[in-house]
């Protein structure tokens, strides 16, 4: 059993080996556009359709990125993997001529090269010690997978690296 004062050192080694999907964040704020990348993100409810992230409480770009009141939540692929880790980058220019993304009718920032994306309204902002946990409801999006095949991997984050995970391997059905 893990004493009390060794409960940060476990909790770091279990979630290191602990494979996270991969998500980034995209939204207008006051300054401008802002995108991170995020390894937070879960689904809450299928109808109506809701998901949750947190974001640390020492990110200038979480700080911002919570004064929206919208979220472009796009899923990268592997090949996707160049652009999941400039948004995870602090300091990095993320929107520009080197990047394709355009604007959406309704504000927010979306990359193009990632077919599969959400717009959300963000609905309920729960501080913490840490870090903020944020609830959206999607209001619109695609998902390319439900009209295409997996031509990429999906990009998860593992021990402190970025892996694609193949289809080889999966098996169907409902977690237990």
């Amino acid at each position: 059993m893990t004493d009390i004062s060794d409960m940060a050192d476990a909790f770091r080694t279990a979630f290191r080996n602990h494979p996270a999907g991969v998500a980034i964040l995209t939204a207008t704020t006051e300054t401008g556009p802002v995108a991170m990348t995020v390894s937070s993100l879960i689904s809450v409810s299928a109808a109506p359709p809701v998901i949750a992230f947190s974001l640390s409480n020492q990110s200038a770009t979480a700080a911002a990125l919570l004064t929206a009141q919208t979220v472009v939540i796009h899923f990268p692929r592997y090949e996707d993997l160049d652009l999941a880790s400039l948004c995870a980058q602090p300091g990095q220019a993320r929107f520009g001529a080197d990047h394709d993304w355009e604007t959406l009718p309704t504000g927010e920032p979306r990359y193009r090269q990632i077919g599969t994306w959400f717009r959300g309204e963000i609905q309920t902002r729960l501080p913490l010690e840490a870090a903020t946990l944020v609830t959206a409801q999607l209001l619109e999006g695609a998902c390319a997978a439900a009209t295409t095949p997996h031509s990429s991997e999906t990009l998860v984050y593992l021990d402190r690296r970025w892996r694609g995970l193949g289809q080889e391997g999966r098996k169907t059905g409902s977690p237990p």
